[in-house]
């Protein structure tokens, strides 16, 4: 019975430690401060253009992709930058919302999520756009790997 009881400790500590690493991404949400910590890194920025309370493939890639511990073992490979569009408007600042609408704007963005990663100027490398229904996020990840070095 005790061995029992090691065992599902064991089993539930790992699960708990994998979703708690798995959600600890660091998101930037200001460009200037991105490009610099690229720069400065040498990493691509990963930027997710998102409505993260109201867009139901947004709120699914990010559990899906960007909440997986395979993301999570490749993150510290990108600046990450968070391009956020909530309904509730209470969740992101005016200015926020200003510089968010600027990036959308000069790339272009028209469906969400769209992901764009750039290099440490803003120049876009390459870029993916949208999630289907059937969850499947080898396109996802082949995008990354293919901007690891």
């Amino acid at each position: 019975m005790k061995r029992i009881l090691v065992f599902i400790a064991l089993v539930t500590s790992t699960f708990f430690y994998a979703q708690t690493s798995a959600s600890k991404l660091k998101w930037e949400t200001d460009f200037e401060t991105a490009k610099k910590i690229a720069k400065k890194e040498a990493k691509p920025i990963l930027m997710l253009f998102t409505g993260s309370d109201w867009c139901p493939p947004c709120k699914t890639l990010k559990k899906d992709f960007f909440n997986s511990s395979e993301f999570s073992t490749k993150a510290n490979s990108f600046v990450l930058l968070l391009v956020d569009f909530p309904r509730n408007k209470e969740n992101i600042s005016e200015a926020q919302q200003k510089a968010n609408k600027a990036l959308n704007s000069a790339y272009g963005v028209r469906s969400l999520p769209t992901i764009i990663a750039t290099d440490y100027n803003g120049r876009v490398i390459d870029k993916i756009k949208s999630y289907n229904s059937a969850r499947d996020t080898r396109y996802h990840f082949e995008f990354i790997n293919k901007l690891i070095k």
